[in-house]
């Protein structure tokens, strides 16, 4: 059986999980640490290892291609939700129901606007077999996926998409137009964001907002 349970059990299958470690001051390529059981890197494609290697850079071009197509007040409206280096320490995201919106910044070709920002929709942290599991619950493009621990400024997240009217996720690393990789973070009290850098579809880097839904 397909779907989120499978999802779950193909990522966690002889998972321990690993100990958290210190951020340096300059913007982290996490993908660059050895991979070992536990740890979201020996789960990792290579094409998702390469997208957040590469968070630093696929945020920087998507502001400067929102900004340049007017979009700098937006931006500015959105305060530390689309700062690069605003992550605050302890990012574990406490299970349960969550309100959640998406921002799209920068855009893949002409066909789309830069700077997309869309109401709120309803997502829900849950344990699954001693690791966190995401999954955005409406809408018609929704994450699905695991949260690993990483270090003590952020989390990530492994997962695909699940489009439109369907009712199963497919499993990770079978399609790589589908597969996700991002940085789960806190910014505030009860507030964090999920960050998805270099997405497969329309925008360059995506950045979901994540507020208790009580």
């Amino acid at each position: 059986m397909r779907g989120r349970t499978t999802l779950v059990s193909t990522l966690a299958l002889g998972l321990s999980l690993g100990a958290c470690q210190t951020v340096p001051a300059v913007p982290p390529s996490a993908a660059d640490a050895p991979a070992s059981a536990g740890t979201w890197r020996a789960t990792a494609t290579d094409q998702d290892k390469e997208r957040i290697r590469s968070w630093y850079k696929s945020w920087q071009a998507a502001l400067t291609d929102a900004r340049a197509k007017g979009y700098g007040a937006d931006i500015e409206r959105e305060g530390v939700l689309l700062e690069p280096m605003a992550a605050l320490p302890n990012p574990h995201i406490p299970a349960g129901d969550y309100r959640c919106r998406t921002i799209k910044l920068g855009t893949q070709g002409r066909s789309t606007l830069a700077f997309i920002a869309y109401d709120w929709f309803r997502c829900r942290i849950a344990d699954e077999q001693g690791i966190a599991s995401f999954v955005k619950l409406t809408g018609s493009q929704r994450p699905v996926g695991l949260i690993f621990p990483d270090s003590l400024n952020r989390q990530v997240f492994l997962g695909t998409l699940q489009l439109g009217d369907e009712r199963l996720a497919i499993d990770y690393g079978t399609d790589r137009m589908r597969d996700m990789a991002g940085l789960v973070e806190r910014i505030g009290d009860n507030r964090w964001r999920l960050v998805l850098p270099a997405p497969a579809y329309e925008s360059l880097l995506d950045v979901i907002e994540l507020v208790p839904a009580n």
